[in-house]
């Protein structure tokens, strides 16, 4: 892709950390900042601009407006507000749900050829909520769903295997959060099943305390910090290399599945279009079960909210 352009709409810690990140791998020609604070959006210019001139990074970063933004080659979406205390999860859902689609009304008509990543959340209710407002297909507009999941599961298992990460095929799957679905049936190392690879060396993997241990540590973070910028920072950054090189990278990523009607994640090829083929996977009974019933659930949602 010549003169690719990238734009950030939210650059709080996560847009920051992603700004950061793609200004490190250099591969994007302009990286566009957009926020609703003009001082916020500014400040993050001038210190990852800070950034690409230390390290002799090609990307140029300057402030955007929605406008601007809406004809870029890659859009990621980051915004979205932080829990208030007494919020609960269903109005800060809605919250989120009225600032994203705002946002999309105000960027309308994309470029044609645009690809929308989409990090807030939840994120599965509002990539499917994005791309029935955004008028672009839905290969077009993916979600970052459960792909730092399975990236941070991966390691997890590499620390007890000492396998590296990159031999281990395993993803989480689903409707991102409390229901996604760990496809133990169907891990590996190598093209060997996971469990049985191990058994050669009368190791076993704890599946369930290996799934609340993942989920934990990302608790642990927030709970820490208050976010995990660093760490989808650089999903973002692979997903738009995967994107602006064509790589078509097999990633689990959320995209609109039509078996349920709406998005959730499943291994997909992502390549300059966006979404260029589905892999989904043959679970067995129980995975696929849960994975169906979050899915209902999430429809369900999505009946519900089209009603107002």
């Amino acid at each position: 892709m010549s003169a690719a352009r990238v734009a950030i709409v939210g650059v709080g810690h996560v847009g920051g950390a992603a700004a950061f990140a793609l200004t490190l791998a250099s591969f994007a020609d302009q990286l566009l900042l957009v926020d609703v604070d003009p001082k916020k959006r500014d400040a993050q210019v001038r210190d990852v601009s800070d950034a690409a001139y230390s390290s002799n990074s090609r990307t140029l970063v300057r402030a955007g407006t929605c406008r601007e933004a809406s004809q870029c080659d890659i859009i990621v979406i980051t915004v979205g507000s932080k829990f208030a205390l007494g919020q609960t999860t269903i109005e800060l859902t809605y919250r989120n749900i009225s600032i994203v689609q705002s946002l999309i009304k105000e960027m309308a008509p994309f470029q044609k050829d645009a690809v929308l990543i989409v990090v807030s959340n939840p994120v599965d209710l509002l990539a499917t909520l994005v791309q029935q407002a955004s008028g672009l297909p839905a290969s077009q507009v993916i979600g970052s769903g459960t792909f730092l999941d399975s990236v941070r599961l991966r390691g997890m298992v590499t620390e007890y295997t000492k396998v590296p990460a990159k031999s281990i095929h395993l993803f989480v799957l689903g409707v991102h959060g409390e229901h996604q679905v760990v496809a133990w049936s169907r891990a590996t190392i190598g093209s060997m099943p996971i469990d049985e690879a191990l058994a050669k060396d009368n190791s076993v993997l704890d599946h369930q305390q290996l799934e609340k241990d993942y989920k934990n540590q990302s608790k642990e973070i927030i709970q820490a910090k208050g976010s995990m910028p660093f760490g989808i920072g650089t999903i973002i950054t692979c997903l738009c290399s995967s994107i602006i090189f064509n790589k078509r990278n097999v990633l689990p990523v959320s995209h609109f599945q039509p078996r349920f009607g709406c998005y959730l994640s499943m291994p997909a090829a992502v390549g300059r279009r966006g979404i260029a083929q589905s892999f989904p996977i043959l679970l067995d009974k129980d995975e696929d079960n849960r994975l169906s019933d979050s899915a209902k659930a999430l429809k369900s949602n999505l009946d519900r909210i089209s009603k107002f």
